[in-house]
């Protein structure tokens, strides 16, 4: 196995609700600013894209209850799609982020959402944990009529899943020798996350 992979890779977790695809949202836009090519894998849209191809799912949210042994499957399928399609895409210079979960919320329970078959396929320099208020997290999950999420729980089973994230994330990072950088994204401040991640890939 190489070392790494032929461009920067990071992985952006966070549990859902907590503000992931908006920080990304402004992480693209102060990139393009200072010259810096990204290219963004939905890890959900890989495997999503596969389990519909398969007759297994119809939406996103019905992914997470499929049988654990089928997700595996799904997994292992859109680790290696990712890193084929970054390969016909990106140079050195370049910087992939997976946009995933550290740990999923299924039916048989907790399950970690980078297994060795996927964190090794992935090969990340870094496993950002973007983080923020359990209330806050709440609050905006309440707000999002776009997604079914009332099997999650409330705020103790927030607290639950942060504490289960990170652990996830360490477990994993030492599989592949990956840092763990744990961003905050403050109530109406998204801007300082994305801004940390990019300090972050900076030092890559």
């Amino acid at each position: 196995m190489f070392l790494r992979n032929p461009f920067r890779t990071i992985i952006v977790t966070g549990i859902p609700g907590v503000g992931k695809t908006t920080v990304l949202g402004i992480l693209l836009q102060e990139a393009s600013k200072i010259g810096l090519r990204v290219e963004v894998a939905n890890f959900g849209d890989y495997m999503l894209r596969e389990a519909v191809r398969m007759g297994l799912v119809k939406d996103r949210d019905q992914l997470r209850k499929l049988p654990h042994r089928q997700q595996l499957e799904l997994q292992k399928i859109a680790a290696k799609a990712i890193i084929n399609d970054a390969k016909t895409k990106l140079s050195e210079k370049d910087l992939l982020i997976i946009d995933t979960h550290c740990v999923v919320k299924i039916t048989a329970g907790y399950w970690p959402g980078l297994p060795r078959h996927v964190i090794e396929e992935l090969n990340p320099d870094s496993i950002v944990l973007i983080e923020a208020d359990p209330e806050l997290i709440a609050q905006r999950r309440a707000r999002d009529v776009t997604r079914n999420r009332k099997d999650l729980g409330g705020k103790e089973k927030i607290k639950e899943m942060i504490e289960i994230a990170r652990a996830a994330a360490m477990a994993a990072a030492t599989l592949t020798a990956s840092s763990v950088y744990i961003v905050i994204n403050p109530e109406g401040h998204p801007e300082e996350a994305a801004q940390s991640i990019l300090t972050l890939v900076e030092k890559l």
